[in-house]
């Protein structure tokens, strides 16, 4: 398959560190030498479902299709309003598609495993477009009292539509069952015939194991798909990782022994993004132009699970 088009939303309210000091004992200079964060964008106004059929809408429109071309909807969500319907149903009827539409939830690696997904529907013959739609809104999961946490994220979507081609060159997706260093719980109903509680917690987090199984799975990932590529890690112009920290975007980059240049980054405007960080990033990058056909990309991505996943595409769009 190959990327026929591309589309992000940010919600209107952008908060800075400084905004953040005024209710939290911290400061732009802990937040940023920490995290490379300066701001993060904060749905207030706005809804989730908006922000995700406007980037929808944006990617369908700039791989010159209509909703109707569209053969299959995915979205990759976390956390929202709904527990049922799905995300995907309520967005299908807003972006006016009549296809099938499923959610799937990789927590911060959902977009890799959505063009996972949609490479094999391509492949079989079951769809010839498919929509991919990251809609995060992960500041709903914090405890904004808690700045080792809160300070991280951001909310967003980024959208992209995946046609016939042979762009992609590999893939890479795993799981390892880690639980501990990142999770979120929410308390269900009442059950009268229920043995033990319910969790109800905000977002906990183990900044260090994350740090390191972040590192360690994405330098894995991303050398297995360069062999099954046959491309070592000079041939690749723009490594698009998951904006979690820049201190792990740095890290893996020195592994790999590559310029500064090849990881462009944005977190410093969005913070954690969850899985729209990287459609998110790819179209800020392809709406200035920074692309050319031909260039090797490689995208890589890390979450809680713990899931990972990496993929090599031709940029052809």
């Amino acid at each position: 398959m190959k990327i026929t088009g591309t589309g992000s939303a940010m919600p209107s309210l952008a908060v800075t560190n400084d905004m953040l000091s005024e209710f939290l004992d911290t400061n732009d200079e802990w937040i940023s030498t920490r995290t490379g964060i300066k701001e993060r964008r904060i749905i207030s106004d706005e809804t989730l479902t908006s922000l995700a059929v406007d980037a929808a809408k944006k990617a369908i429109e700039s791989a010159g299709l209509t909703p109707n071309d569209i053969d299959y909807f995915l979205c990759s969500n976390v956390v929202n309003n709904f527990v049922t319907p799905s995300l995907s149903c309520i967005l299908q009827g807003e972006i006016g598609a009549n296809c099938p539409s499923l959610d799937l939830n990789a927590a911060c690696t959902g977009f890799i495993y959505a063009l996972d997904i949609a490479e094999s529907f391509i492949q079989t013959g079951r769809a010839e477009n498919v929509l991919i739609v990251c809609a995060e809104e992960p500041t709903r999961m914090v405890n904004w009292k808690e700045r080792n946490t809160c300070v991280l994220f951001g909310d967003g979507a980024g959208a992209v539509v995946v046609s016939k081609g042979d762009a992609f060159k590999a893939f890479h997706i795993s799981t390892q069952s880690k639980i501990e260093p990142l999770y979120y719980q929410r308390k269900l109903e009442y059950n009268p015939y229920q043995s033990h509680p319910d969790g109800d917690a905000p977002l906990i987090m183990n900044g260090k194991d994350v740090f390191k199984l972040a590192v360690s799975s994405s330098v894995s990932d991303i050398r297995n798909v360069l062999e099954k590529s046959s491309l070592n890690a000079d041939d690749i112009k723009y490594y698009l990782l998951h904006q979690a920290n820049i201190r792990i975007i740095d890290t893996i980059r020195d592994f790999l022994k590559q310029p500064d240049d090849k990881f462009p980054h944005n977190i410093e405007n969005y913070g954690n993004t969850s899985s729209a960080s990287i459609p998110i990033l790819l179209d800020e990058m392809r709406r200035a132009g920074k692309f050319t056909k031909g260039d090797m990309l490689l995208f890589s991505a890390f979450g809680a699970g713990f899931t990972t996943g990496a993929c090599v595409l031709e940029w052809n769009m």
